[in-house]
């Protein structure tokens, strides 16, 4: 994507030199869902929550809820005849939608029971737990675009005033300091 230059925007006290980034105005009204928007939003979701190792452990107990239901009740019970059929029933059990069948050997009862309110409980959980660690991730578009901004800056340094490279100097300085602390902070630890 072609990066377009800085439009200058009138001063407000003469002699000043006022700078921002041309966006392209917003529309007020989506026809069409914001999918770049619903691309990011599940990418962070997967790479910066815990879903994907809850999904993994969420899974397992499945399938271990499955295989405990149909070894206490083949053979007893012939809703739970064959892996599949108990395969569905833990599932259909986690999702509170319920079965018609159920565990009759007191193992299976026991197997379901623990298993189906484990499965219910990690799963929900994992819904909420990673939408609220997505909300509570930091914020860093102002930084960057303060950063984009610097840059912009430093590749115009011949046509910079002096009180403009001044700012520009005291505006880098705080970044790098700010940057150099938090840095600090997390190498030192708690």
């Amino acid at each position: 994507m072609e990066e377009r230059p800085l439009d200058e925007i009138p001063p407000i006290l003469p002699g000043d030199k006022v700078l921002r980034r041309w966006r392209p105005p917003r529309r007020r009204l989506r026809l069409a869902p914001n999918i770049p928007g619903i691309v990011r939003f599940l990418r962070t979701i997967v790479t910066q929550t815990p879903l994907l190792p809850i999904l993994s452990v969420l899974l397992v107990l499945i399938l271990l809820v499955a295989t405990g239901v149909y070894l206490a009740e083949r053979g007893t019970n012939e809703s739970f005849d064959t892996y599949g059929e108990s395969l569905w029933w833990s599932v259909a059990g986690m999702q509170t939608m319920g079965s018609p069948d159920r565990p009759e050997t007191t193992l299976g009862k026991i197997f379901g029971l623990g298993g189906v309110l484990l499965v219910t409980i990690i799963f929900f959980g994992a819904i909420i737990a990673s939408v609220t660690a997505y909300f509570a991730l930091p914020r860093q578009r102002p930084t960057r675009q303060l950063i984009n901004t610097i840059q912009y800056n430093l590749g115009e340094l011949d046509s910079l005033s002096l009180e403009e490279l001044d700012a520009l100097k005291e505006v880098t300085v705080r970044v790098i300091d700010t940057r150099a602390d938090r840095l600090r902070k997390a190498s030192s630890g708690p």
